[in-house]
């Protein structure tokens, strides 16, 4: 696993570059339709499931497990556009994430979900941080989990 990358970057979570690869394309796969910072933000939801060890994702301690988790995963896994090789530019903006890039409302989100209306204010009990574009992210409160914040 790498710790260290570019520069003076240090990754918040354990990777390696299959890892890379991997939450490249899961980003893209439930989000390229909002955008880099729609992909990113994405990103950060998954980067905090791995961070949190609180909740639902207490078990999760690696990129693969938080993708792959079942249940409460994520829906894309089991879309065809998942499985699709990850571009360079996946690759970059999930190594964004993954040395804790944070980009608001998903700073703190453990989850997200696209609505087909207004963001409800509360989701499985989990408070509503705000909208990009066609997701609504939904944190927990600092004592419930915090080591995302």
């Amino acid at each position: 696993m790498s710790v260290l990358k570019r520069g003076d970057s240090v990754a918040v979570i354990p990777y390696n570059e299959a890892d890379v690869k991997l939450l490249g394309r899961l980003m893209r796969a439930e989000a390229e339709g909002d955008g880099q910072l729609g992909m990113l933000m994405v990103g950060n939801t998954g980067v905090n499931r791995v961070r949190g060890d609180c909740i639902d994702f207490t078990d999760i301690d690696s990129i693969r497990q938080m993708v792959y988790q079942s249940p409460g995963g994520f829906e894309a896994t089991q879309k065809g556009y998942f499985y699709q090789r990850s571009r360079e530019k996946d690759r970059r903006l999930a190594r964004k994430v993954i040395n804790g890039k944070r980009y608001h409302p998903a700073s703190n989100s453990l989850w997200f979900f696209m609505p087909g209306g207004s963001c409800p204010a509360q989701w499985f009990g989990q408070w509503n941080t705000g909208r990009f574009k066609s997701h609504c992210f939904y944190s927990p409160t600092r004592s419930a989990c915090p080591s995302v914040y």
